[in-house]
């Protein structure tokens, strides 16, 4: 199967027009559920970038392709994500949305930037992040419901399939499962 999902890999194209990037953690155990119970003194299990889990980051372009790669904890500073849009979006022809996380604050330096707060509103006038958001429900549940567990050495195989499986929704299986064949020939 890890030689499928090397078949999978990004075939290096660019993203354009109006592209969403978000960050996301993946691994761990499940966050305990919310318990009505106030005499439990457990402390709450952390969120966002205080947990053990590993990174995720990733962009999706509106009605287009998804990329999406694993980092660590200490790779999610502007400088890094900078490195991430480079590689992944045409600047000169795209506009990108992410959340408020203080990493994307200098983006507009280097093309069209729009942030939404989620702390006020999830969407305003287009503006918003929720093409990622729902790419890393299908990652999240595809791990947790398929896979069960993925280790941090293979977690990247993980997220090329991921992704492959999302780019090529709207292709004939056929289609699809020809161009995997001719992938695997390649490599």
């Amino acid at each position: 199967m890890h030689r499928i999902r090397k078949a999978m890999k990004d075939d290096n194209s660019l993203l354009s027009g109006i592209v969403e990037m978000d960050e996301t953690y993946v691994g761990g155990k499940p966050r305990k559920q919310n318990k009505k119970d106030d005499d439990d003194k457990t402390p709450p299990t952390p969120r966002g970038r205080a947990t053990k889990k590993t990174p995720v980051v990733g962009m999706v372009e509106r009605g287009g392709n998804v990329k999406a790669k694993s980092t660590s904890k200490f790779e999610l500073a502007f400088k890094d994500f900078l490195k991430f849009v480079r590689s992944n979006i045409d600047v000169a022809r795209s506009i990108l949305i992410t959340d408020e996380y203080k990493a994307y604050n200098k983006m507009d330096k280097v093309l069209p930037h729009y942030s939404i707060n989620h702390s006020k509103e999830y969407s305003n006038n287009g503006i918003h992040t929720n093409s990622i958001e729902g790419f890393w429900a299908i990652l999240k549940r595809g791990i947790m419901g398929q896979f069960h567990w993925v280790s941090k050495k293979h977690l990247d195989l993980y997220i090329d399939e991921f992704c492959y499986r999302y780019n090529a929704r709207n292709n004939n299986e056929s289609v699809v499962f020809e161009h995997t064949l001719n992938n695997m020939l390649l490599l």
